[in-house]
């Protein structure tokens, strides 16, 4: 199907569940067929956010959630003074959106860091066939309790570990979501910038930079770039502590 232009001027394309290779972690795992079958007829579109677009900001209206199928992004809220506050960095399979379920408006900015696609899931609609598929609302009350741990893990980050934790915490939850998605956890990209990355666990842009640095002269890491190697887990491992790192 050719796509089509919405009005804010992004492709949309149509859409099946079944052929999409993030089952294990979207809405869809251990849906029945009959189930899927429903949900794919729900999902009607896909919407292609380039890089460094918004997929929406902070007072949009809310009337759907976005399940990530290609691309990174990073979620951001702004003081009423102007500053910023990365919260998190969304990947293929987080679903973006259930923070605005209360106040039926999005609560944060998501904003695209590459080329990035995302499913359109009307919430109204998906809010109606939980109801009617039990399956599929055991799956969205994993999703919720995923998104409750992943903010607890944070706070955790934030209020108890030294600034070499906090850099090999980061790097070893992006490893372990990599491997989630089937891609190799010794290897990636960065796709966030220093400065992100200071920003979302409290760092100064030079400690970020001074302490992937220290990593890689220690032999735990190499950095080139925007590229990542992991080269000894377990000592990164050792200097994250015993505190598990949030998904």
């Amino acid at each position: 199907m050719p796509p089509v232009k919405t009005a804010a001027g992004a492709a949309t394309h149509a859409v099946h569940c079944g052929d999409c290779g993030l089952h294990d972690i979207c809405l869809v795992e251990g849906l029945s067929p009959t189930e899927l079958d429903r949900l794919t007829g729900m999902v009607s579109t896909r919407r292609r956010i380039k890089r460094g677009e918004p997929l929406f900001r902070a007072g949009d209206r809310f009337d759907a959630v976005y399940p990530i199928r290609l691309g990174f992004f990073k979620t951001r809220v702004t003081s009423d003074d102007g500053r910023e506050q990365v919260t998190g960095f969304p990947m293929p399979g987080d679903i973006l959106g259930f923070d605005a379920i209360s106040a039926a408006a999005f609560q944060c900015d998501a904003i695209a860091l590459e080329d990035a696609e995302v499913c359109v899931v009307p919430f109204e609609k998906l809010e109606s066939l939980t109801r009617e598929f039990n399956g599929l609302q055991r799956q969205l009350h994993r999703v919720l309790s995923r998104e409750i741990v992943r903010d607890q893990g944070v706070m955790m980050l934030l209020g108890t570990m030294r600034a070499e934790q906090r850099i090999a915490t980061f790097v070893l939850n992006l490893s372990q979501r990599f491997a989630q998605r089937g891609f190799s956890p010794r290897e990636f990209i960065l796709r966030m910038t220093r400065e992100e990355i200071g920003n979302y666990l409290g760092l100064k842009l030079e400690t970020v930079s001074r302490t992937f640095s220290k990593l890689q002269d220690d032999g735990l890491i190499t950095v080139e770039q925007k590229r990542l190697r992991i080269d000894e887990p377990s000592r990164l491992r050792e200097v994250a502590g015993a505190v598990c790192a949030p998904e």
